[in-house]
């Protein structure tokens, strides 16, 4: 295969195309370069290092990611917000396990500020605006629906929840009902005039 036609997109792209394949924790220089026809050096006009490379792949599911969520949330609010906020992270996992897993890599705090990372918490803080939580209770609100979301879809990745006859997407839809649950029951919600609400 030419090596002509190799840009730093495309490497991206074809890296990321790979990492869903063979999993992201798999994904080298050497595989990169295997899938391009060329030889190992030829990727290093375009980066540094192995981690780079995977750096690139991780910008690039951050920005997928927002962009699907974006759309997905647009237009709604509350627990409408809520669920397809939620179920574009579940979809998104489920089409590109490799590149779901890369948008989780750990950037390094320049990087991470210029990437979609901070989208995504402004795109969550949009939705919990409808739950009425004060600080710093959004921030742990946050951090709460990050965890559950990751957490049921990564299990569901691995196959956890092939063992039994409940389907996955009936306790999915039970876990987003309690999280709905909680985050307007939360005793930190009040009123203007100071009372809680129910």
């Amino acid at each position: 295969m030419a090596r002509a036609g190799i840009t730093a997109e495309r490497l991206a792209r074809t890296a990321a195309e790979l990492a869903d394949e063979i999993g992201f924790d798999r994904l080298t220089v050497s595989a990169v370069a295997r899938r391009l026809g060329v030889r190992d050096p030829s990727l290093y006009a375009h980066i540094e290092n192995a981690r780079e490379l995977k750096v690139r792949v991780a910008l690039l599911a951050l920005e997928e990611l927002a962009d699907r969520v974006a759309g997905a949330v647009a237009g709604r609010a509350g627990k409408d917000a809520l669920v397809a906020c939620a179920g574009a992270y579940r979809v998104y996992a489920a089409e590109h396990p490799g590149r779901y897993a890369a948008a989780r890599f750990d950037l390094d705090p320049q990087t991470a500020a210029a990437s979609a990372g901070p989208r995504h918490a402004e795109m969550t803080r949009a939705i919990l605006r409808g739950y009425d939580l004060p600080e710093p209770d959004q921030t742990d609100a946050v951090r709460f629906l990050g965890s559950v979301f990751h957490g049921y879809v990564s299990l569901e990745l691995a196959g956890a929840f092939g063992h039994t006859p409940r389907e996955a997407d009936a306790s999915w839809a039970w876990a987003l009902d309690t999280v709905d649950f909680a985050l307007r029951n939360h005793p930190s919600r009040k009123t203007t005039s100071g009372g809680t609400r129910n």
